[in-house]
């Protein structure tokens, strides 16, 4: 079952919610307030977040921003919104999916399922907890603790910076498109590569090489990029 937190203001959505999600067996936290949402997600590992838009602080999109900026733990909108372009939108913002209120427990569950699945068949979130350290020549990266080595010398990355170098450490040698670049590591069904780019650089940077003379991030114009050991 899963640890999931319910971002919810109306006290009587809020209790229901908590009521079928335990019922199903699910651990459940919840709050009333983005703030509150944040301050959670970024103290407590959470499997699920179900996010409601008509929050009293925040706009329920630019929660969910917030949230893509500290988490990649799958995201289920609850909204009363029905309108297609603003269901567009928050997919593209990083939502996995969305409910149309009122909806049943049951519903509710099928959705989770479904997402829950889809996350654990790609292996989870890029930068997720995995059980083994991933090793490409003197680069050592450890998605349990979130910690990247290079020949012994601790890395001072970002998170996104590490979620990268850690999803292109998994598939070591193997050119990554940049489409599903911005699919895995941003949650993004489309995107400027210059996001991309700029991320890259600032990697290169870190590790000691350039894109003119690279060691581990090579870039095949046109194609994608690849994370390999030194020749």
């Amino acid at each position: 079952m899963a640890h999931v937190l319910v971002v919810e203001d109306d006290p009587f959505v809020r209790s229901a919610l908590i009521r079928q999600l335990t019922d199903a067996a699910h651990t459940v936290r919840s709050v009333g307030t983005a703030l509150e949402a944040l301050r959670e997600v970024a103290q407590i590992g959470f499997d699920l977040v179900i996010l409601d838009l008509g929050l009293p602080d925040l706009d329920g999109r630019e929660a969910l921003k917030m949230l893509r900026g500290i988490t990649d733990v799958p995201v289920i909108i609850a909204t009363a919104r029905d309108d297609e372009a603003e269901i567009v939108r928050l997919l593209n913002d990083g939502a996995d999916d969305y409910l149309v209120k009122p909806f049943s427990a049951e519903h509710l569950s099928a959705r989770m399922t479904a997402v829950l699945r889809r996350v654990r068949a790609s292996g989870g979130r890029p930068g997720a907890p995995q059980d083994d350290e991933l090793r490409v020549g003197g680069l050592c990266v450890d998605p349990l603790r979130r910690r990247a080595r290079l020949d012994g010398i601790e890395l001072d990355l970002t998170r996104r910076e590490f979620d990268l170098l850690a999803f292109l450490a998994q598939r070591p040698g193997v050119v990554v498109p940049r489409k599903e670049l911005l699919t895995r590591v941003w949650r993004q069904s489309y995107g400027d590569d210059q996001t991309i780019d700029v991320h890259l650089s600032w990697l290169r940077r870190k590790l000691g090489e350039t894109a003119a003379k690279p060691r581990y991030l090579h870039t095949l114009r046109g194609v994608g990029v690849k994370l390999e050991a030194p020749r």
